[in-house]
């Protein structure tokens, strides 16, 4: 083998090298729920209350009532409407239930899709016991704090009886012993119960592994996917393959640990891959391929603060500045865009338009024989005059970039002179000084003392400048006033647009209740492995 310095991924290469491939590609949010809502919408997902006011960035349990509002129409409805074989595998992270543990009000299934097999929330770094946590290191710190203060009560009311210097009854010792004693517990055994609550497979509404084996999960995926395409060769399908790659904990199968040089997550990157290039022979195995449409895509950029010594877990976002949860810098937002359909898409075409994710939504709805609602606002674009190269230029003049229900930043395609414009009106502090994320602290904030305001705004021209790394002023740039003028009044406008809605992920919608936790067995014995024999699955040959 040669070496290299890059990780190799021939399947992603060989799909862009066949396909048209977007530069200016970005997701409607930097963190996955919301930027998912919004592909699966078309809408800005401040539209349908996927988002919080509170630092709530993403649903935080699969038994919090949180979750795509039944009301919001997906593309999968509507194919499914027109006689599509609608499938979701993999991640989905929009919510499960409203009222009780069985209702599935958020489901896959209940927002157009056929069959659903997957995790219905997301791969965490909670799901393994290591380092990197996103729930369990905080939650084991805050019941250690809560058991030291009722042991200290406890021994203190003790205390005071044995001296006799307290009256009355020994009810308050007795509680407080044991409050202390359940929070003790509880903080030894809060890990486990992560896992078991959210890291656990469903295929439709039933839990088939909880919780999950985690090395047999990339071929339970595969062997899905090549069951869905056998199943539907012969009518229109819809199939979004969504990837558990590459989040940390990055877990990868023995076959690529090791494999990359640039360590655990070139593997995960590689293995992903990998599976890609399954699917990918799959259709040319079923004779599916040229009639096809395929997209890759990201749902937000690397996270630079999933960091841990002198690992990286989270990612490289290149020449782009900032990362994950960052509302408006590039690295969090741009993010790959391949489309493929061999005969009918241009091979080898490249775009620099600005395009979104939440694009897809009307042009896979178009291409499917449906209508783009009227009943609401779709801030996507139909994408298939660009791919076939009879517009030349995106629909998109302005694009709007979010943290939770903050306007962070606005981009302005300036079609007459060519030039790509980005305002930002707020931006996160990075800490420790002088650094390139909120390193310490997991993620970088929306909003309160760790953002910084902007007036004026800081001007960027990502024509020449995509590491944002030069900011424009009156002195230097002569169109300074006229580009803060036009987008101000682009941002009114779009205000102008938006209905008040209940916001999903606050408090209220994203604390865990568990009456609408899943579990397999009796709750809190939430234990079962439907998969069958881990030898019928498929081989992992390279």
């Amino acid at each position: 083998m040669l070496p290299r310095d890059h990780c190799w991924t021939p399947n992603i290469d060989r799909l862009a090298e066949d396909g048209v491939m977007l530069t200016q590609h970005v997701a409607a949010a930097s963190v996955c729920t919301p930027s998912r809502a919004a592909f699966l919408t078309g809408r800005y997902p401040l539209r349908s209350g996927m988002v919080s006011s509170n630092g709530y960035r993403v649903v935080q349990w699969t038994g919090a009532s949180g979750g795509l509002p039944t009301n919001e129409t997906t593309f999968a409805k509507i194919l499914k409407d027109r006689g599509y074989a609608t499938g979701l595998i993999g991640k989905w992270h929009l919510g499960l239930n409203c009222d009780s543990s069985n209702d599935h009000c958020h489901h896959p299934i209940s927002h157009g899709f056929d069959h659903f097999y997957g995790m219905p929330f997301s791969m965490m770094g909670d799901c393994i016991h290591w380092e990197l946590s996103e729930k369990r290191v905080g939650m084991e710190h805050k019941l250690h704090v809560c058991f030291q203060i009722m042991a200290f009560a406890a021994l203190t009311l003790t205390a005071g009886k044995l001296t006799h210097l307290t009256s009355g009854s020994w009810t308050p010792v007795i509680w407080s012993t044991i409050a202390a004693i359940l929070l003790f517990v509880t903080s030894c055994f809060i890990g486990v119960l992560i896992v078991h609550a959210d890291c656990f497979l469903m295929r439709n509404h039933t839990i088939t592994e909880q919780p999950m084996h985690f090395q047999r999960t990339t071929p339970l995926v595969l062997k899905e996917v090549l069951s869905f395409v056998q199943r539907n060769k012969h009518r229109p399908f819809l199939l979004f393959v969504s990837f558990l790659h590459v989040h940390t904990p990055l877990i990868t199968t023995e076959m690529f640990r090791g494999k990359s040089v640039h360590g655990l997550y070139g593997d995960n990157t590689e293995e992903m891959d990998w599976m890609l290039g399954k699917i990918l022979d799959t259709l040319d195995m079923e004779g599916l391929t040229n009639s096809t449409l395929v997209y890759f895509t990201s749902d937000h950029g690397g996270s630079l603060e999933a960091q841990l010594r002198n690992n990286q877990y989270g990612g490289w976002n290149g020449i782009y500045k900032g990362g994950k949860a960052m509302g408006g810098w590039e690295g969090g937002i741009r993010v790959p865009g391949i489309f493929r359909w061999p005969g009918v898409l241009p091979a080898g075409r490249v775009i620099h338009e600005p395009t979104s994710l939440m694009d897809v939504f009307p042009t896979v709805v178009q291409l499917g024989g449906g209508e783009v609602p009227q009943d609401r606002v779709i801030d996507g674009r139909d994408l298939l005059p660009l791919l076939l190269g009879t517009a030349q230029h995106s629909d998109h003049e302005f694009l709007m970039h979010y943290c939770e229900n903050f306007l962070h930043a606005v981009r302005w395609h300036q079609r007459d002179g060519g030039r790509l414009w980005k305002v930002h009106y707020t931006t996160p502090v990075f800490h420790p000084e002088g650094a390139g994320a909120c390193y310490g602290r997991g993620f970088c904030p929306c909003s309160g003392d760790q953002v910084a305001h902007h007036d004026p705004p800081l001007l960027f021209d990502l024509s020449r400048d995509p590491s944002e790394a030069h900011v424009l002023t009156p002195d230097t740039e002569p169109l300074f006033h006229q580009v803060m003028d036009t987008v101000a009044r682009a941002v009114d406008e779009h205000r102008q647009t938006l209905s008040p809605v209940p916001l999903q992920l606050d408090t209220q919608g994203n604390t865990w209740k568990p009456w609408l936790q899943p579990c397999c067995g009796r709750f809190p014995l939430c234990w079962c492995d439907r998969e069958g024999d881990p030898a019928s699955l498929p081989a992992g040959e390279s």
